[in-house]
């Protein structure tokens, strides 16, 4: 199994941090307290800037679950779109050549499902066997991954698109001023990103997919997701996020390449989701390598924000287009969140 292509797509809308934190003070800064709140949280992000599904001044209309799900499905599709047309033009594919699609958000919900709505947007094959996933959140991009590759697996002549697409400005809950939902205004941001996994009969370039590996750590349902209820996508990030990903990452890693006849010294780049700046730092601490090493993370970050599922994806991306490392080069790619959970991949440049 091989990684051919990679691409993303954001909305046109991108607005810096301060320029979000003053619209935010519209909401939340008219108690000077929480308006201090918001500053010092949002500069402590690590995010320079980020993509918006709208203008920020059309938020304020966006005042119920359905306004916000019906822009969700709008842009999702839009980006959606963009996504899967990059990948073919890369791959020189037609749509008729995707033989399955791997949906994956958690930041709206619609049925039909976006992939659905694709066939029909993009004239992909009917025959196409559809995956859409729901519920997985920053970890389904590596989720998603690990799905396709086990799909052209099992039919190696043929092709699967993993598609993420997460628009979390949408899920804004304005009379929330929990720390947890301020921190989650500031940090996440909009986006897709999709990848074209092709079976080892498919004659397309890219890194093979060598393996990959799952691990649910029982009772920590706490840690993160949503409350979903009229009023939408209520988030719950616990503080302990850092300490669940410091606590196992590095043993469920060794774990895995053990498995493989290998250790952490054997591999060359180590393509992780940017959680945050915790996050991070706690993976790297898991990890036992420095900070620098994840510095494509970090930079996604900033440019970017947190886009859930999709951030894992932008980060190959990049290192895909831009920073491909020599052949024979064994790399790591893993994301956690809700379950909580860790999924990973052992890929080979």
């Amino acid at each position: 199994m091989r990684i051919a292509a990679t691409a993303t797509a954001f909305p046109e809308h991108y607005f810096t941090q301060q320029a979000v934190v003053d619209e935010l003070k519209t909401y939340w800064g008219r108690d000077e307290a929480t308006a201090a709140v918001l500053e010092r949280l949002h500069s402590r992000t690590g995010v320079a800037g980020r993509h918006f599904s709208r203008p920020l001044g059309e938020y304020a209309a966006l005042d119920t679950f359905g306004k916000t799900n019906n822009v969700w499905i709008e842009v999702a599709e839009q980006l959606g779109e963009q996504a899967i047309d990059c990948l073919l033009k890369q791959t020189h594919l037609t749509v008729d050549q995707i033989s399955a699609i791997f949906f994956v958000s958690v930041t709206g919900v619609v049925s039909p499902s976006i992939d659905a709505r694709l066939v029909n947007r993009m004239k992909l094959s009917p025959h196409i066997k559809r995956n859409p996933i729901f519920g997985l959140g920053c970890v389904a991009g590596a989720a998603g991954l690990a799905r396709a590759a086990d799909y052209v697996r099992a039919y190696p002549d043929q092709v699967a698109v993993l598609l993420s697409v997460e628009l979390c400005s949408l899920t804004w809950q304005r009379d929330d001023i929990s720390a947890a939902n301020l921190i989650s205004a500031g940090l996440f941001g909009d986006g897709a990103a999709a990848a074209l996994v092709v079976g080892d009969r498919v004659p397309l370039p890219g890194p093979r997919i060598l393996a990959n590996h799952q691990v649910f750590y029982p009772d920590t349902g706490y840690v993160m997701g949503w409350d979903i209820s009229e009023k939408g996508f209520n988030i719950i990030l616990s503080p302990d996020v850092p300490k669940v990903v410091r606590e196992n990452l590095g043993h469920d890693v060794d774990q895995f390449l053990a498995a493989h006849n290998m250790t952490r010294n054997d591999v060359g780049t180590w393509i992780m989701h940017n959680g945050g700046p915790k996050v991070l730092e706690a993976s790297a601490e898991a990890l036992g390598i420095d900070n620098s090493e994840l510095q494509v993370s970090w930079d996604a970050l900033r440019r970017v924000g947190n886009l859930s599922s999709a951030s894992v994806l932008v980060v190959l991306d990049e290192i895909m287009k831009h920073q491909r490392p020599k052949p024979g080069t064994r790399s790591v790619l893993a994301a956690m969140g809700p379950g909580f959970c860790a999924e990973m991949l052992l890929l080979e440049w």
